[in-house]
């Protein structure tokens, strides 16, 4: 019995060290090397993640609200965090939307969680997707955030596949503190996000 609660104990704290893991990273080494690169005049102007957003837009929720729970049950699986639903701000007649009608799950994920979604992200989902081919360097919104389109839910370990309604799709967006895209884009290559190397002349 004894035994059975100090396994327990070592398996949370390995799961806690794991959820740190890119956070100690960006301390360890990345702080050093954007600092290398771009010679901030201190630590405080590096860049660094301040939020991930995930995001789904379900259009058929409209006409049957038990799609949206299960979009909503399985975004919660894939950011470890539970989603919300968010709603129409305006009415649209012509696609029968009315004002404040659920249309899509989002969830805002911070600090541990943040980096531990980015690690699965990079190292088991991302692999995942057919025919990948590199992320697309010019998805930056002029501000340092960088957004992804996922096609397919399944590529998260965590969805199973005979267990969902439909295949649907996600964004993700990488927000970050950095007041340039080349910035961020160095910033995200450093947590190895598998961008295309740039082609030389």
């Amino acid at each position: 019995m004894i035994k059975k609660r100090k396994l327990d104990l070592t398996e949370t704290q390995e799961k806690k060290f794991s959820m740190a893991r890119l956070s100690q990273q960006f301390k360890d080494a990345i702080q050093n090397k954007m600092m290398d690169k771009f010679h901030y005049s201190n630590v405080h102007q590096i860049p660094k993640l301040s939020k991930i957003v995930l995001n789904m837009g379900i259009g058929d929720a409209k006409e049957d609200a038990k799609i949206l729970d299960k979009a909503q049950e399985e975004l919660s699986l894939i950011a470890g965090q539970k989603a919300i639903k968010t709603k129409a701000k305006k009415a649209i007649a012509a696609f029968k939307i009315r004002e404040g009608m659920a249309l899509g799950v989002s969830v805002t994920l911070r600090n541990k969680i943040m980096y531990e979604f980015l690690d699965r992200l990079v190292n088991i989902a991302i692999p995942r997707i057919r025919d990948f081919r590199g992320l697309n360097p010019k998805s930056f919104d002029g501000n340092g955030n960088y957004t992804i389109g996922i096609k397919e839910q399944i590529i998260f370990p965590e969805i199973n596949y005979d267990k969902i309604d439909k295949v649907r799709g996600l964004d993700i967006t990488i927000c970050t503190s950095a007041s340039s895209d080349e910035q961020a884009l160095e910033l995200l290559k450093n947590f190895n996000m598998p961008f295309p190397a740039a082609e030389k002349n």
